[in-house]
Formats: C-alpha cells, sequence, structure tokens
C-alpha cells in the first residue's frame, strides 16, 4: 500500500513526458539551432571586421539566425545598415 503513492506519481510522470514530447523536441531543436547561430556570429565578427560588417554577438540575434537562418542574417544586416544611418 505505501508504493501507490509512488506508482500513481510514476504514471503521471510518463502521461507528461509523452504529452510534452513535441514541445520539448521543439525546444532542443530551437536551443541547437541558436548555438549554430550564435558560432555563426562569432564567426562573422572576426570576418565582419574586414569586410565591414558588425553584427552583435548576443542571444536574441543567435535567436533570430536560428528562427530565420539565412534570411535572418539578412535581416539583421538590413537591420543594423538602417539603425546606423
Amino acid at each position: 500500500m505505501k508504493s501507490l503513492p509512488w506508482l500513481v506519481a510514476g504514471l503521471i510522470g510518463v502521461v507528461a513526458l509523452a504529452a510534452l514530447r513535441r514541445p520539448l523536441k521543439w525546444l532542443f531543436t530551437l536551443a541547437a539551432r541558436t548555438g549554430v547561430g550564435l558560432g555563426v556570429l562569432y564567426a562573422l565578427s572576426y570576418v565582419g571586421g574586414l569586410v565591414g560588417i558588425n553584427l552583435g554577438v548576443n542571444l536574441v540575434n543567435a535567436l533570430v539566425l536560428g528562427l530565420l537562418g539565412v534570411p535572418g542574417l539578412g535581416l539583421l544586416l538590413m537591420a543594423n545598415w538602417v539603425l546606423a544611418a
């Protein structure tokens, strides 16, 4: 009888993980893409100085790159150009 609460809690945990499987997968994918975006921004900070591209290496820019990809890079470059003028 003492194991019944543990059994119920375990069953609730399994149901919760099954229900959250898709959102958690999306969240992990977003985190991985944001990490790649952060790496691209970091690499661009070195190479961009030679070309004249100055984007900040921060989480917001990395999230934009993680969500939008290459079009997000264009968006960040255009926003930087508009705000610099």
